[in-house]
This record gives C-alpha cells, sequence and structure tokens, in this order.
C-alpha cells in the first residue's frame, strides 16, 4: 500500500451489512483498514486509510453495497497525519495547556472536526473517540495555548455545524492535571 494520505468512513445502522462492506472495501482498493467493527448504539464503523485514489475506490463500492443502511461516511483527502494517533490512541501528550474539546452526535462528523481543527491552528489532537461507551457520539480533544485552541475548537465546529450534528464545544484555559485522566 502506498502512503496514508486519505481516510475514508462508512457508519451503518446494520452489523451483518457492515461486515459485507468492510469485505467489498478491501477488495476493491489497495486500502489498509483502520476499524471494521460494531459501536454504539448497535451500528457498525468501517474506516479506511491509503492514498486518495484508493480510499475513493473503496468508499464507492462500500457506498453502492450499504446504500439503505448508511447513517454517515467521509472522505478526507489529505487528512492532517496527526488524526491517525488519535483516533488510534497512540498520541502522547506531554504537557496539556489549554484544553479543548468538540463533541458530536457522529462518528463521521467528530473525525471531519478534528481534522478541521488541527489543520486551523497550532494545536496537538490528544485524542478522537469514536462511538464506544458513549452512545454512539464522538468526541475530540486537543491543546496549545488559549488562542489557537479557540481558533481550532471554532473552525472543527464551523466545519460540522451546517450538518446539525454539533453536541458542544469547550475550551478550558488551564484545566486541572487530573481532568484527563482516566477518560473513557
Amino acid at each position: 500500500m502506498g502512503k496514508k494520505s486519505a481516510i475514508g468512513m462508512i457508519e451503518m445502522n446494520s452489523i451483518a451489512k457492515g461486515y459485507a462492506v468492510g469485505d467489498a472495501m478491501l477488495k476493491a482498493a489497495d486500502v489498509e483498514i483502520l476499524f471494521n467493527r460494531t459501536i454504539c448504539p448497535g451500528k457498525f464503523m468501517v474506516m479506511v486509510a491509503g492514498d486518495v485514489a484508493a480510499v475513493e475506490s473503496a468508499m464507492d463500492a462500500g457506498l453502492h453495497l450499504g446504500s439503505e443502511t448508511i447513517v454517515d461516511e467521509l472522505v478526507i483527502p489529505n487528512v492532517h497525519p496527526s488524526v491517525f494517533g488519535a483516533i488510534s490512541g497512540t498520541r502522547v501528550i506531554e504537557k496539556t495547556a489549554a484544553l479543548g474539546i468538540i463533541e458530536t452526535f457522529s462518528v463521521a462528523s467528530i473525525i471531519e472536526a478534528a481534522d478541521a481543527a488541527v489543520k486551523a491552528a497550532n494545536v496537538e489532537l490528544i485524542d478522537v473517540h469514536l462511538a464506544m461507551a458513549i452512545g454512539g457520539k464522538g468526541y475530540a480533544t486537543l491543546t496549545g495555548d488559549v488562542a489557537a485552541v479557540t481558533a481550532a475548537v471554532d473552525a472543527g465546529t464551523d466545519f460540522i455545524r451546517a450538518k446539525g450534528v454539533l453536541v458542544e464545544k469547550v475550551v478550558i484555559p488551564q484545566p486541572r492535571e487530573e481532568i484527563l485522566r482516566d477518560r473513557v
């Protein structure tokens, strides 16, 4: 597989169809599967990464097969590299400055918001949490100086506001260290 520069994701309301969609996407193009799993509440998510053309081909196959079961979907052609680490939970942030949080009703929208946020300002993504144990919602946490975090949170929420899936956005200027311990 080539460089991972794009990400594609399909969120469905059918678990059975989700497995079939994931298989079709992998067979359609040279992509890497990042997630192929159930998510709350009783939905299924397939997320792939690869070069732009491969992700678009995989998405075409998945969208065609998934059709009536699709809840949401996304393709980000030039995804910010830190989004991959934040989604997989492998990012390590040494110190939290200001803390920004974006919360959405769908998995696709939180990934779009996180990507827009990190591209808009000098911030670091801490985590992008996808739907598990939070009722199918998603949230992203990020850090940086107050002005940068505010700009990033605004950019992320502006990007998805038109979809009507924003739950809340928060900027905490000087969070206590304990606030990020034991997060879901």
